[in-house]
């Protein structure tokens, strides 16, 4: 049965009503299917797997599925299936934020010294010992009254169950100026550290007769970090969705589509949120406000770069089956490959982080492979699911009609490949060294661990406390270096503190259960560079004592180890999540050299969108310098990420090779997903600067860096660079392969071929 060009004949059923008591199987084995404008068609086997040629009708393995998902009857299954799981987890997903964990426990290193400290400092105090320093300033200086009030506030604050009776005596500044107190408090990141602030401050600021009062010190600190991840799941997501919407609204034209992966993403969102929250509870598994925040940009981003890439390629597939169904199997066959094959490379990754020293990055493994995991099994089961029961009226206004001519084949990006074909290698190499040239922009900026004023945008009130305390007290006041060494050591390893350079005091020691527990204050402010070199220094010194087996902890130190393991973690997993996906991409695409070219492709983006960004962050936004991690995140993300869009695009140039050679299959590769292509690194790129609605550095400077990253390499890299190295090795980029042998006879013409049309090959 053959059919014309302008529509389905006469005589026929409408493709959008299934017929009485079908299924899609006879029509996805029929001997000829029709393929296109201008009647073309082609051989059964260009929509069938090797699994599909064996008996006639009777799908196998993966058709099955296929047939399930898209079948007249069994659709309606799987969108009820989803809506039951939905149900009967969506209670629990609101929970998942109520499990973080946001203490030092939840990012130090396990094997850190700091760590270690802190374990066994809880043998003297609470893990959750928590200070807050209360300061009041008077520029014309103290008076009696001031001191007395100050004692008067000391006495109620020691009576506060929090604090238990653990407040010093308040000291009064050199120049009398000022007078601190240090409040100790027993509160965790999951306590009312809020309440306990404000209790304080309304306390301090009652009566204070023209006192300035500052609250400051880790408690003050910890309160301002926990305003900024409440809620932080909930603006991102809100933010993500806009973005998303908007994007889409764009992408599709259409009012009603947009709807369908926006309902899927949020469907997988859910889902994965509640799953990792039973493993919060049943598998110890450890979620912090970091890991819960990227959750949500990565679930939403991933899982619409697989809808958009599932709905382009359905939406050709209605331009040649009548069928709405048989389209849709043919969609799943021809995209799915690469949808899970870039579904898995990014669960890989985020499953090499588990190889990281630090919790926060190891933690983040798990969370992150399990969202994109969810996210992957929705996009390619709801998804389809959801489009087959609507039907082609979802596109509208412009729906695909069966017989009407696919734009694509002659569209801008068809255009840019007709302009990259003649001199290939001169393109590539101009854009390789444009490229290459954005990484000095990371000469003179620093990349290390950040003061805490420099990790927030703005300043927020316990930074301003710091600065107020730094000017009147020592900087090290409220922020001591803590070591527990063995009892017998004590007055040696005091000795040795006393007289280290940069100790402006050191506590007497308290002794228990065969340990000593001491407390020194430094002159530097705790989060500065002298202060971790002096932190070094006294590890060394107190290391050198025989038999004191102290180890140094406390605010300072927990930060230079988790500087330390950040460092050791970019070394250790940048060279590991390349070889996966080096490995995942030589099977995919069952080559060498094509992998190796698409690695050495995404390292050059990745170095540029560093470079790029580091200009901005210096001479825009006016930061400091990253955290030791922030490059690690990004090349996580771009990486695992950015692939995706060479997967997208070679996998389709493979299929293309097969029938037309390497040449032409570049060009009609390119043309057929350059489109999609854009609007997934659009959405990604959108929905990772939304990172930057929140007011720290780092998630600022990651979501930048990942967007700026990600427009690279879908713009650019992959449309531009990755097409005239392909144009320019021609066959051999599948080497060892067969079809690194196959040779085609040359075509004068380079305009691509319409997407899918059959091509016989040369011999």
């Amino acid at each position: 049965m053959a059919r014309g060009t302008t529509g389905a004949p006469r005589n026929t059923p409408d493709p959008d009503v299934p017929a009485g008591g079908g299924d899609i199987r006879a029509a996805e084995t029929q001997d000829v299917v029709e393929r296109g404008p201008g009647n073309q068609q082609t051989r059964p086997e260009e929509i069938q797997t090797s699994s599909d040629q064996g008996r006639p009708g009777r799908p196998r393995g993966a058709n099955r599925l296929i047939a399930f998902i898209c079948g007249r009857r069994t659709k309606w299954v799987v969108v009820a299936f989803w809506l039951l799981v939905v149900v009967a987890l969506g209670s629990l997903a609101g929970k998942l934020q109520g499990a973080e964990k946001n203490d030092a426990s939840s990012y130090l290193p396990g094997s850190a010294e700091s760590t270690q400290e802190l374990n066994e400092q809880a043998a003297f105090q609470s893990k959750n010992y928590n200070p807050a320093l209360v300061v009041y300033v008077r520029n014309s200086g103290v008076t009696a009254a001031d001191i007395a009030k100050a004692r008067a506030d000391a006495r109620y604050f020691a009576s506060l169950p929090a604090v238990s009776g653990r407040v010093a005596l308040p000291i009064i500044s050199s120049d009398h100026k000022a007078i601190e107190t240090v409040v100790g408090s027993d509160l965790g990141y999951n306590s009312d550290i809020g309440g306990f602030i404000t209790t304080v401050q309304n306390a301090a600021t009652k009566d204070a007769g023209g006192l300035s009062v500052y609250i400051g010190g880790p408690a003050a600190g910890a309160n301002d970090e926990l305003k900024i991840f409440k809620g932080i799941d909930t603006t991102l997501l809100y933010a993500a969705l806009a973005v998303v919407i908007v994007l889409l609204l764009l992408t599709y034209r259409s009012p009603v589509l947009w709807l369908l992966p926006i309902i899927s993403a949020g469907v997988a969102l859910t889902v994965a949120e509640a799953v990792i929250y039973l493993l919060t509870q049943h598998a110890n598994l450890v979620v912090n406000g970091q890991s819960g925040g990227i959750l949500v940009v990565l679930v939403l981003g991933a899982s619409t770069d697989y809808a958009l890439l599932l709905v382009a390629r359905y939406r050709e597939e209605l331009r040649r089956h009548q069928d709405r169904h048989q389209a849709m199997a043919v969609a799943l066959r021809r995209a799915g490959p690469a949808i899970i094959a870039s579904g898995l490379t990014v669960i890989v990754g985020m499953l090499c982080l588990m190889a990281a020293e630090s919790n926060d990055i190891s933690g983040l493994g798990p969370v992150a492979a399990i969202g994109v995991g969810v996210g992957l099994i929705a996009m390619i089961t709801l998804l389809p699911a959801l489009l087959v029961v609507c039907g082609r009226w979802v596109f509208w206004p412009i729906k695909p009609r069966y017989g009407s001519p696919e734009p694509t084949s002659r569209g801008v990006w068809a255009r840019i490949g007709k302009a990259i074909a003649p001199r290939p290698r001169a393109v590539w190499v101009v854009t390789a060294v444009v490229l290459a040239a954005f990484w000095l922009g990371l000469i003179g900026f620093k990349i290390g661990t950040l003061t805490t004023a420099q990790s927030f945008r703005g300043t927020p009130s316990s930074i301003t406390a710091q600065n107020v305390l730094d000017k009147y007290f020592p900087a090290g006041t409220g922020e001591p270096v803590d070591v527990i060494a063995n009892a017998a050591s004590a007055g040696q390893v005091r000795s040795a503190l006393a007289a280290t350079p940069g100790i402006a005091s050191v506590t007497q020691p308290v002794t228990k259960n065969g340990l000593t527990w001491l407390e020194a204050t430094m002159t530097a402010p705790p989060d500065s560079s002298a202060a971790y070199t002096l932190v070094d220094h006294i590890r060394t010194t107190v290391h050198a004592i025989p038999g004191a087996d102290a180890k140094v902890g406390g605010g300072t130190a927990i930060n230079r180890d988790v500087g330390s393991a950040a460092a050791h973690d970019r070394n250790l997993l940048i060279p590991l999540i390349l070889g996966v996906v080096l490995l995942i991409l030589g099977v995919l695409l069952r080559a060498i050299v094509a992998p190796l070219v698409l690695i050495a492709t995404v390292v050059l983006s990745f170095g540029t969108a560093l470079g790029l960004s580091a200009l901005f962050f210096k001479h825009v936004f006016g930061f400091a310098g990253a955290d030791t991690s922030m490059p690690l995140f990004v090349f996580v993300f771009l990486v695992a990420l950015g692939i995706d869009y060479n997967i997208f695009l070679m996998t389709r140039v493979r299929e293309e090779s097969i029938r037309s050679g390497t040449r032409r299959g570049a060009l009609t590769g390119l043309a057929a997903t350059g489109g999609v292509i854009t609007s997934a690194g659009l959405v990604l790129a959108g929905t990772f600067a939304v990172l930057g609605t929140l007011p720290l550095v780092e998630f600022t400077e990651i979501g930048f860096t990942v967007a700026v990253g990600v427009l690279i390499d879908t713009i650019i890299v992959r449309s531009v660079l990755v097409t005239a190295l392909t144009l320019d090795i021609g066959r051999h980029m599948w080497w060892p392969s067969a079809l690194a042998h196959r040779a085609v006879p040359a075509v004068a013409d380079d305009s691509p071929e319409p997407a899918g049309r059959s091509v016989t090959d040369g011999p």
